[in-house]
């Protein structure tokens, strides 16, 4: 059985950091059991711009099967949250393959890996920037 991998974005300003610390205490505590058995890893909050996201945030790793529960735990935090698969086409990823939860953000496009090369899927579930 083929697992698609994916990533979200968990966007948050430092005036609201506490609702995105209590989720991000959560996935991390609650990854890789029940409804987050397919959540592989929850990366640093981070609190400035990095690569091509222009305010904080965190990623989450996790496999396709999972994708609806994120979505739906994303959506009740409140907070703007940017999901999207790994292929090899890290602009599509971040832009016509996305789904964002909330308002979207203007992503720095430029620092995006071209067509055919992306970064993210050797660092998929072991590490973040």
């Amino acid at each position: 059985m083929h697992r698609a991998p994916y990533h979200a974005h968990v966007y948050y300003e430092l005036a609201n950091r506490d609702a995105a610390e209590r989720l991000h205490r959560r996935l991390e505590s609650e990854k890789g059991r029940g409804d987050f058995a397919s959540v592989v890893f929850v990366g640093e909050m981070r609190d400035a711009n990095m690569g091509p996201h222009p305010k904080p945030q965190f990623e989450v790793h996790f496999y396709d099967d999972a994708l609806p529960r994120i979505v739906e735990v994303l959506k009740a935090a409140g907070l703007q949250a940017l999901v999207h698969p790994l292929t090899d086409d890290d602009l599509a990823d971040h832009t016509s393959l996305a789904t964002w939860i909330g308002e979207p953000v203007i992503l720095d496009q430029s620092v995006l890996d071209p067509p055919g090369r992306n970064q993210g899927i050797a660092r998929f579930g072991k590490s973040d920037f």
